[in-house]
């Protein structure tokens, strides 16, 4: 509901309330007192069909809930009298039983009137009329007879019905009649001809009207028309049948369709056209039909008014017709009266805007009595359109009604005023949660009420307070829009609503989520027949969002097949067939937006063969095929190929013959004689070709002389004294005719005038005999069947057969450049005595010895190299230096080499050695080492001597300093002393001659390493030698041979510490392990660059298999030590031995200390004659062997120095007069048994003890003996 109201001082302050006023809207909660409000009514025109029973709805919402009543015909409708009327519970509609009664009786206006006790509200006038289709009235019609070429007319006139009928012609088989710009049917039903044919002629053009309401079809007597051709009428311009005259009206109003009809007559059959005069017509609203002779307006408005002119054409003229068209307006809104709802003492405006044409009436109702009919009341002034509440008070609610009407209409509205004083309530749910998309708008809700209408103010996170401005809008109604949401926007709103009465907040919670998008759309797709499709769609979300992928076929659903397998983010069509052809499009749907995209997949396949080949423009030599494209399967035909098969001289052999473009359908076929032709076509698109078409009919050419000689013609002498003709021969298509044959002329060229000539046939060569060596030839082959000969050939040039050349060169002379390279010169032979085509010079030489040998070598092979084409000079490259060669030169032809020349000798000078034969290391101490090598196989000249240079190697494989020394010839040992132990040494070695230094060989070696307990795994070796550069640049020396020394193990409970020496270059080093006899795969740990490792997690008592390798990615070499053996030892018993605590000894030696203490008093008191107890003790037992104290000298009666060794009383002693030890003899039971020993107060032992006395058969051994501090500590063990 809306609301208009401001707080003003008073009335004074109507005009500025005026122009100040805001509207909103506002929704009166239920649970409030508030008038009631029409919320369903029927239409203001009601057609019922009499079949059915009528309904007039009527449905009002109030607090408290209204009552209802009726009025018809503007007067009390008493519903409870009539039985057939009945009032629906809690409702105003009527529900009208007119299944037995007359309808008529219940047509009428009729009017809804709701009622509570705040105020009255009532419904427009609905005006209730029955559908009616009345018969057609009864006609005889008279069959019309008209010439052709005329006008004609053929009326309708349906009868009245309600609502109006729906006209169309038909013939008696219920066929309509066609309709066109000569015959048209007009808005009033009836049939046009703007000039009749003879095919008009017919006995059945019938009339049909249909009633909607009632679904009933009416028919009008059918009319006959008769065309006569005996008078024709002619041609003629054009005339308007429809509407008469030159000008004429129409008025149409406000918002309808405007309809404008023109229909001419003439021959030839006008055309219309249509313009608005001083103005274009609305393109987006207009609309012709009935073949332009009907122009249509739709929601028509004032400026459509105006004159339009409609203008009928043909080639006999021009004839127009001006219709003025006039634009009225019932009733309508400008603005509605909304309801108000107002505190005590404020002041609100009810305003009725409407328009129309002519202007309406405004009347003003209160609760639906005229107003100027109610009680005077000072706070309401009416002005036209408005009404104005001033100071308005409680119990002042009503309903006003604002009707405005005129000859065209009415409108009628309710709005009621309710005076309430309520505090802010807040309608909308607390803590609703908002989503949107990133860059959508958000609306936060805030809808409220309140009177006065509340303030709504917001706040985000319930700090910032949230104004009017970008990117915030608040509307009135409270709602909180933003414009482009993004991410930081996300967060906690509270919207805080406050009148005069209270204050009411709510939170809401906006949540911006990522949009979905497609990342990967799905791709155009051309796939062929019965392969796979595959359609991508990769979409990215929000996360919090539950996705939701669909696949479309041409805006479908997918086919239900099996072959369709839709993924999370892909669609796979398998085995395509050709109704997959369409457009897949992929939607992700989440809950608040989606994305798709789209791709076509088009299904190819191989065109399918051409069909109907036909033979056209035969000729001798060629003839003209068309046929007719298979299927294309959706790829372009690229081209089609024709083939021919021959079947007279290669049967079941198609041939290519020509290719034409794809878009051809034809092709002119050139032919040679003498062939039984076929032909058939093959089409070709991206996929492949198609299959071959059925072949067409025979077609024949006749024989004819050869077109062509054979190819190829040659002459070669393949012996001394012949030339061998040869030829390629023609094939049956080239021999046009039977009785093919060739003629074979030759002659010697520039010698001859005549030609020899021989015909041969089913032959390619001829051999002609006695000819000169190696002289040309012209030579020509001609070929000649049984209907004429060939072209003149062409003349070829060819040479006898060739023999061995008869001389060989002379004058030759060798210029050495060095050592290694020599030129040889000599004089060409003369062409006669090549005796062939000159092919080259072979030059064959040979070492014979060096310069300082004086015998030959033997065993030295003989060299070759060939010089092409005529030559006089070659180089000779890869000589030894210092020695003696000899060389001979042949001349060479194709049928081989001439007499060797006279033998040439030359020496080449001296150069540099060869590397030395071997560099060994023998012998290698703590710091040295000793070197012998042997001297170069090729001295190349006079030995002079060897350099020797060598440098030590760090264990990371970085060079140190470079030390020289030079031996003489003879000298082949050193031995290299003051080098440094465990140290490797890199040599390099070249031997000398007066020309320089030769190649150097390497070798490295260790010199002993200090002894270790450990075993080495790898000793060093001397390995073979290495030839290098000397001038080769490197920084570092790559390990040759074993590189790791000595290795050493140690071992605790659960852990082993492995430590090398590694003199190599690589740089990752690795202790690997395994468990002995485990089939495990080896455990690998990296040492980080260290000479030692620590593995840790062994188990206690398991051997483990260990060795330390080394390698690098990108070195393929691998270094490893041998395997060793490391023994984990196992953990001894956790018990733990209280005798070995420390505590415990302590402990114990605190109480020896003290008893000794004791013992030691005790011995001081007795010295210094005071009472011991053990006296007392006797005294009071009385035992008869227990002895008194002797007085003379002061000791113990029972105590004896000289019997120290004596069990104590109450000891068990065996009979054979020894003490038993199978119990522990130092106890403190055995020192008081019986219960008699016992500690004093003062921690000292007291015992019973007996002195000397005589033996009896009870106690003969029994003896007494003074506890030792020694014993007393060990009686606590």
């Amino acid at each position: 509901m809306d609301r208009n109201r401001k707080w003003v001082p008073g009335f004074g302050a109507v005009l500025l309330t005026l122009l100040s006023h805001m509207t909103s809207a506002l929704e009166v909660p239920l649970d409030l007192p508030q008038p009631p409000t029409i919320i369903l009514q029927s239409p203001k025109d009601y057609i019922f069909d009499p079949r059915e029973n009528i309904v007039i709805h009527c449905e009002a919402k109030g607090k408290p809930h209204p009552s209802f009543s009726w009025t018809r015909n503007g007067t009390h409708f008493d519903v409870e009298k009539d039985s057939k009327v009945l009032m629906k519970p809690g409702s105003g509609t009527l529900v009208i039983d007119i299944s037995s009664e007359r309808a008529e009786a219940y047509e009428g206006t009729y009017q809804c009137i709701a009622n509570n006790e705040h105020g009255t509200a009532v419904s427009d006038s609905i005006v209730i009329r029955q559908s009616r289709s009345p018969l057609w009235s009864k006609e005889r019609n008279e069959a019309i007879m008209v010439q052709k070429g005329v006008s004609l007319v053929l009326q309708c006139r349906p009868p009245a019905g309600l609502p109006p009928p729906v006209i169309f012609w038909m013939d008696n088989n219920f066929q309509k009649l066609p309709l066109d710009k000569r015959v048209s049917q007009a808005l009033n039903g009836d049939l046009y001809f703007s000039n009749v044919l003879p095919e008009d002629t017919r006995s059945d053009y019938i009339c049909y009207a249909r009633f909607p309401h009632t679904q009933t079809i009416q028919q009008k007597q059918p009319i006959s028309v008769t065309v006569l051709d005996s008078s024709p009428e002619g041609e003629r311009r054009p005339g308007f049948m429809l509407p008469l005259g030159t000008t004429s009206t129409k008025m149409v109003l406000r918002g309808q369709t405007l309809e404008l009809e023109c229909i001419a007559e003439g021959l030839p059959t006008p055309d219309i056209s249509w313009q608005k005069e001083g103005g274009e017509l609305p393109s987006n609203r207009v609309s012709y039909h009935n073949f332009k002779k009907t122009l249509k307006i739709s929601d028509v408005n004032e400026n459509d008014a105006g004159n339009y002119r409609c203008v009928a054409t043909n080639n006999l003229g021009t004839i127009h017709h001006t219709i003025k068209v006039t634009v009225k307006a019932a009733p309508f809104w400008v603005s509605i009266p909304r309801n108000l709802i107002l505190a005590p003492n404020e002041t609100g405006v009810l305003t009725c805007r409407v328009n129309g044409e002519p202007k309406p009436r405004i009347d003003w109702f209160v609760n639906g009595i005229p107003i100027e009919n109610t009680p005077e009341d000072p706070s309401r002034k009416v002005e036209d359109d408005t009404v104005i509440l001033s100071n308005v008070q409680s119990g002042s609610s009503a309903v006003y009604q604002c009707n405005a009407s005129n000859e065209f209409g009415y409108l009628l509205a309710n709005a009621f005023v309710s005076v309430l004083a309520e505090p802010p309530r807040v309608l909308t749910p607390p803590n609703q949660v908002y989503q949107v998309i990133t860059n959508s708008p958000a609306l936060l809700h805030c809808a409220s009420f309140g009177s006065p209408i509340p303030t709504i103010t917001w706040f985000k996170d319930s700090q910032i307070s949230i104004r009017n401005t970008d990117p915030y809008v608040i509307h009135e109604n409270g709602t909180l829009e933003i414009n482009v949401a993004q991410p930081l926007n996300s967060g906690k709103y509270t919207c805080i609503a406050t009148n005069n009465l209270g204050i009411k907040e709510n939170h809401v919670f906006l949540e911006v989520k990522e949009p979905t998008r497609i990342l990967k759309q799905p791709e155009y797709k051309v796939v062929q027949r019965g392969m796979s499709a595959v359609f991508e769609c990769k979409v990215k979300h929000d996360p919090s969002l539950i996705p939701t992928m669909t696949w479309l076929k041409d805006r479908g659903e997918l086919p239900d097949d099996e072959r369709f397998e839709v993924d999370a983010d892909s669609l796979t069509i398998r085995d395509v067939t050709d109704d997959d052809k369409g457009t897949y499009t992929c939607i992700m749907n989440t809950t608040l937006d989606q994305d798709s995209a789209s791709a076509m997949l088009t299904v190819v396949e191989k065109p399918d063969p051409p069909t109907d080949l036909e033979l056209t423009d035969q000729t001798e030599r060629s003839v003209q095929l068309t046929w007719t494209p298979g299927d294309e399967n959706n790829s372009p035909i690229e081209k089609f190929v024709i083939q021919y098969g021959d079947l007279l001289h290669q049967p079941g052999v198609w041939t290519n013959l020509t290719e034409v473009p794809g878009t051809s359908t034809t092709a002119q076929l050139h032919l040679s004689p003498y062939v039984y032709y076929s032909f058939r076509v093959l089409a070709k698109n991206r996929v492949g070709y198609s299959e071959p078409s059925q072949s067409s009919r025979q077609y024949r050419t006749n024989p004819a002389a050869p077109d062509e000689n054979p190819s190829g013609v040659q002459g070669v002498g393949t012996e001394p004294g012949n030339l061998v003709i040869s030829w390629t021969p023609l094939t049956g298509l080239q021999s046009n005719g039977p009785g093919l044959e060739y003629k074979v002329q030759w002659r010697q060229k520039d010698v001859e005038k005549e030609w020899s000539a021989q015909n041969v046939a089913n032959v390619s060569q001829w051999v002609v005999s006695g000819t000169p060596t190696y002289v040309p030839y012209e030579i020509k082959v001609q070929a000649f069947n049984d209907y004429g000969v060939g072209p003149e050939p062409e003349v070829a040039i060819g040479y006898s057969g060739e023999d061995l050349p008869l001389s060989a060169p002379e004058s030759i002379q060798v210029m050495v450049h060095n050592s290694t390279l020599a030129e040889v010169h000599w004089e060409p032979i003369s062409p006669p005595s090549v005796r062939g085509k000159l092919q080259g010079y072979k030059v064959y030489y040979r070492r014979k010895h060096g310069l300082h040998e004086t015998e030959e070598e033997t065993d030295q092979e003989m060299q070759v190299l060939t010089f092409s084409g005529n030559r006089s000079e070659g180089r000779l490259p890869g000589l030894q230096p210092y020695s003696v060669y000899s060389l001979s030169i042949r001349v060479l032809n194709n049928k081989g080499e001439g007499p060797s020349s006279q033998s040439k000798t030359f020496e080449t000078p001296e150069g540099v050695p060869g590397p030395p034969s071997f560099l060994n290391v023998i012998n290698p101490g703590l710091d040295s080492l000793t070197l012998e090598w042997g001297p170069p196989i090729n001295n190349n000249g006079r030995l002079t001597g060897y350099i020797l240079k060598y440098q030590p190697v760090n264990n990371t494989s970085e060079l140190g300093p470079v030390q020289f020394m030079t031996f003489l010839a003879n000298e082949t040992t050193i031995t290299l002393s003051n080098l440094n132990s465990s140290m490797l040494y890199k040599f390099y070695l070249s031997a000398k001659t007066n020309k320089g230094s030769g190649p150097i060989i390497t070798e490295e070696a260790f010199t002993v390493m200090h002894t270790s307990e450990s075993c080495p795994t790898e000793p060093p070796h001397p390995t073979s030698p290495i030839t290098q550069s000397l001038h080769s640049p490197f920084h570092k020396a790559p390990p040759v041979g074993r590189a790791f020394g000595t290795v050493n193990t140690s071992v605790s409970e659960d852990s082993a510490v492995i430590s090398w020496e590694y003199f190599g270059h690589h740089k990752n080093v690795y202790v690997e392990y395994i468990v002995e006899n485990s089939k495990e795969e080896w455990k690998k740990e990296f040492a980080n660059g260290s000479h030692s490792h620590t593995i840790k997690g062994l188990k206690p008592g398991t051997s483990y298999r260990v060795k330390v390798i080394a390698k690098d990615a990108a070195d393929p070499t691998v270094h490893s030590t041998d395997e060793m053996l490391v023994t984990v030892p196992a953990v001894a018993s956790r018990q733990v031995d209280i005798a070995t605590q420390g505590w415990f000894i302590g402990l114990m030696c605190a109480i020896a200390l003290l008893i000794l203490v004791l013992l030691i008093v005790c011995f001081i008191k007795r010295n210094k004659g005071g009472k011991y107890p053990v006296k007392e003790k006797e005294d009071a037992h009385q035992d008869p062997e227990i002895q008194p104290m002797k007085e003379d000298d002061g000791t113990f009666g029972e105590y004896s120095d000289t019997e120290d060794h004596k069990p104590l009383k109450g000891s068990r002693t065996p009979s054979n007069g020894t003490v038993r030890r199978d119990e522990s003899d130092d106890s403190l039971v055995d020192y008081g048994e019986g219960g008699d020993g016992q500690f004093n107060e003062d921690g000292s032992f007291i015992g019973q003890y007996s002195g000397k006395k005589e033996k009896d058969t009870h106690e003969g051994n029994e003896s007494s003996e003074a506890p030792s501090p020694v014993n007393a500590m060990n009686s606590f063990v």
